[in-house]
């Protein structure tokens, strides 16, 4: 390592004094004006983490949903999957690390970690459409460079497609080609496939509404649109050249406002669906003839997906094992749905996508959806090997052709990470080859109301929780105060969590109607407020 080299592109990326980040879930996420010297460390541990690793790593400069002011930074890891939480650590202490530390730090990372510094390092780029990504993607790569590391930079791409790419990279191109042509190549010939199936294929088009969160997924959807069938339309709107990112806008807007975006006029019953600002979320919605709106969140998509893998799973007669994966926050109506009467089984995890995505690891078939519409499904590689195997050589004609449809949904689906236009085609192609209409689809169970609410707290750490954070473990008191106002409402349950980024608490409340979910979630607010050392006023109703 070239200590001088080190020190003086450092200076060119100096640390703003007192700054300390926590590299979380989303990676680090911020303002964008105190993320260059984030980013350029980023790109000192992504090539140390190429060097451990023996494989392509990815960083992808985003912060999602946030405000177009905000940045952010996080490294995939070599199957695309998420970076390991081991190396969390390296990250926040590096990002951390004062300007005359930074040269130690790197080592002591290159000591706990067994780098080997004689490999070969390289490492694919992504950004996202903030006016702050270019400069701070151009910081990572000083940081990739003056390592000696070799670098692809992807420019602007989604997030789901640079895991996509790193995941095709590391696989030597079984997962896929490594481009973008690659990749809308894989997706929409998947597409194609499964179109056919469809009982009114060729005659009817096919209309959907898509708002862009004026992000990244305008760019891409513009590009893949010349791969798909004609009678699949897609209108796009929130495209960017107008609006700023996410504002007003985008799946998060839609999911906890529980309102259509701006700029998307809705008639009665047409399908809309929203990504959110790095296309890795979906939600999909609608208004009836008496223009109320319907939201169909991560829970419904999940129960969608599910509906149809199951059916086709008991077709190809294999006993291979299915399982739905949750947070806390999934509404009740879903899980009972998912448990009760399609009986598949439900495991509820600690938020989180890495959570989610390590306990969907387990099963043959594991389908996976937070309720903000970031989800996917895995398929265990012998039952991906065994589902092949069946679509070539199967001799009875409905089960070659049922592990067919699988062997496309396979290839449709964006195995790495939660991904808009991947989750997106799969739900139209499940709804043309099922025949429903999307008021059909969200008559598969009613949702239970629910309330979200936030407190500001003096400091997060000091709620503990347990049991996938569905009980809280401290302050003394709060989990049986929490009980014993669930038991005043009907189809009741509340919980609360501390934020992963900021000092606030976060509470989720469910009931038999909204009167009684505002009220439970105002009630818990306040026990959180005084319990656990709330700031400012207490929360008004």
């Amino acid at each position: 390592m070239d200590s001088e080299a080190l020190k003086k592109y450092s200076a060119l990326h100096p640390k703003p004094a007192g700054l300390t980040l926590q590299y979380g879930t989303a990676g680090f996420r911020t303002k964008a004006e105190q993320l260059d010297h984030v980013m350029f460390r980023m790109g000192l541990l992504a090539v140390l983490r190429s060097k451990a690793v023996a494989s392509t790593i990815g960083i992808m400069v985003t912060a999602s949903h946030n405000p177009e002011e905000d940045n952010g930074v996080k490294l995939v890891d070599p199957l695309g999957e998420m970076l390991h939480p081991s190396w969390e650590e390296y990250a926040t202490q590096l990002a951390n690390a004062e300007e005359q530390e930074l040269q130690a730090t790197v080592t002591e990372i290159c000591q706990k970690a067994a780098v080997n510094q004689h490999k070969d390092a390289s490492v694919f780029i992504g950004r996202d459409t903030r006016p702050s990504s270019e400069k701070l993607s151009r910081s990572v790569i000083d940081g990739i460079s003056v390592l000696g590391g070799r670098y692809h930079d992807y420019g602007l791409v989604t997030t789901p497609q640079l895991h996509y790419m790193v995941c095709c990279q590391n696989t030597q191109g079984q997962y896929g080609k490594a481009t973008l042509e690659g990749y809308y190549e894989k997706l929409s010939k998947a597409f194609m496939e499964l179109m056919k199936q469809s009982p009114g294929s060729g005659e009817s088009q096919r209309h959907l509404k898509i708002d862009c969160a004026n992000g990244i997924g305008a760019l891409k959807l513009s590009e893949m649109q010349p791969y798909l069938p004609k009678e699949v339309l897609i209108h796009l709107y929130n495209d960017g050249t107008k609006e700023k990112l996410n504002h007003l806008c985008g799946a998060d807007f839609v999911k906890v406002h529980q309102k259509p975006p701006r700029g998307l006029d809705m008639k009665p019953n047409e399908r809309c669906c929203s990504f959110d600002g790095d296309a890795d979320r979906i939600v999909y919605y609608y208004k009836d003839d008496t223009g109320h709106f319907h939201l169909i969140d991560g829970d419904k998509i999940a129960t969608l997906i599910s509906i149809f893998l199951k059916e086709l799973l008991a077709k190809v007669g294999q006993t291979l094992e299915m399982a739905v994966v949750q947070t806390a926050y999934a509404n009740g109506s879903s899980t009972r749905y998912l448990e009760e009467t399609l009986k598949v089984p439900v495991h509820c995890v600690k938020t989180g996508v890495k959570h989610l995505h390590h306990k969907a690891q387990e099963f043959d078939v594991g389908v996976y959806f937070e309720a903000n519409g970031h989800g996917t499904v895995l398929f265990s590689k012998a039952a991906e090997t065994k589902i092949r195997q069946l679509a070539k050589e199967e001799k009875d004609d409905e089960k070659r052709k049922a592990a067919k449809v699988l062997e496309n949904m396979i290839d449709l689906i964006n195995q790495t990470v939660g991904d808009a236009v991947s989750d997106m085609l799969v739900i139209e192609a499940i709804l043309a080859l099922k025949g429903l209409t999307v008021q059909q689809w969200d008559a598969t169970y009613t949702d239970l109301p629910n309330r979200l609410l936030k407190v500001q707290v003096a400091d997060r750490r000091v709620i503990d929780t347990t049991d996938a954070e569905r009980r809280a473990v401290t302050p003394p008191g709060l989990q049986e105060k929490i009980d014993a106002l669930v038991k005043k409402y009907n189809l009741s349950r509340a919980f609360v969590r501390p934020s992963g980024t900021e000092d606030v608490v976060r509470i989720y409340a469910e009931a038999d109607t909204q009167e009684n979910a505002d009220a439970l979630a105002h009630e818990v607010s306040l026990a959180v407020y005084h319990l656990a050392g709330g700031r400012g006023e207490p929360p008004q109703p």
